[in-house]
């Protein structure tokens, strides 16, 4: 059996420890297509949040009480930049951290694609799946917005629109400024990586991870290709709902979802996905035990715990999800 899943970052990373521990059981191959929206220059360096991780969380080297980031960091490099009054000062990385990205920053200037270079990089972390950027083109995610409660400069004032990176948006507001609509800064024009098409058109089923629709899954499907390479796909298509009894399990799936217009349930992003049978993306929709009786037209829908709580739970959630098909 051959998988392929559709993921951000850190909610996705845990989805993927037991996706991995399903396959082993029953001798399957994954391949993790994975946000690159997030990815963002700063002091230089090119860092890739969720591609970091999914494969620190998969190599067991992640920060389990945050989510993200390496165990055990240090944070010497932040304080010595926040010295010199270097900005941006919302945006920490730690110096373990660092490391990664500065091997990355090396090779993508050398001209080594960020596939490549991901797949360098996991060697370290030997995460037990392929991970695969959805593309090796820059595509970021920036988000329209006006009048934010704490203006950067006084061109913030006028009341005017403005883009900014979702980092910005998430990390140094909160997502609390006046929000319009997210843009997926170069999708136009980007590529999908090497063996992303060829992944999904050989998979025995895809799996969309139950991470943000808005900013982790659909940049994704942004990339010319992908969509049509999903939905056109000999596999089923299965998703799991980041959502549970009105609330994400974590992150800012609701605030995302609001700026859409689109009701923070498991309906709601069921919805927002939509039935393959009616040019959407689902055959099926795995939702919590807390929200059954959802109804997605044309897409069938099943009810588990979905609380990811140990990598058994979760395999336990994969199992189902393949069930489905």
């Amino acid at each position: 059996m051959r998988i392929v899943v559709l993921t951000g970052g850190i909610g996705g990373a845990r989805f993927l420890l037991g996706v991995r521990a399903y396959a082993r059981e029953v001798g399957a191959e994954v391949t993790a297509v994975v946000n690159v929206g997030d990815d963002l220059y700063l002091h230089g360096l090119k860092v890739c949040p969720d591609l970091d991780s999914v494969m620190y969380t998969l190599g067991g080297g992640a920060d389990p009480e945050r989510g993200w980031g390496r165990a055990g960091e240090s944070w010497t490099v932040k304080e010595e930049l926040a010295g010199y009054g270097a900005e941006p000062t919302w945006f920490g990385l730690g110096d373990k951290d660092i490391a990664t990205h500065l091997v990355r920053t090396t090779m993508v200037s050398a001209g080594y694609p960020l596939s490549a270079v991901t797949e360098a990089l996991a060697t370290r972390w030997q995460p037990g799946v392929r991970l695969l950027p959805a593309t090796d083109d820059r595509l970021e995610t920036h988000v329209v917005v006006s009048g934010p409660n704490e203006p950067a400069s006084s061109a913030d004032l006028d009341g005017g629109q403005r883009a900014i990176h979702f980092q910005e948006w998430w990390v140094r507001y909160r997502g609390n400024v006046p929000t319009h609509r997210f843009v997926f800064v170069g999708a136009e024009t980007a590529k999908p990586a090497p063996g992303v098409a060829e992944a999904i058109a050989g998979a025995d089923v895809v799996l969309v991870a139950p991470s943000n629709p808005v900013v982790s899954v659909a940049p994704v499907l942004a990339v010319p290709g992908l969509r049509e390479a999903v939905v056109d796909g000999p596999a089923p298509v299965v998703g799991v709902s980041p959502v549970i009894g009105g609330a994400p399990v974590r992150g800012m799936a609701d605030r995302c979802l609001e700026v859409l217009g689109v009701e923070c349930s498991a309906a709601g992003v069921g919805g927002l996905y939509g039935a393959r049978s009616a040019g959407g993306l689902l055959d099926g929709w795995l939702v919590a035990e807390e929200d059954e009786g959802t109804v997605v037209p044309e897409v069938t829908v099943r009810a588990v715990p979905l609380r990811m709580t140990d990598e058994a739970a979760t395999a336990a959630m994969v199992r189902a999800a393949v069930e489905l098909t």
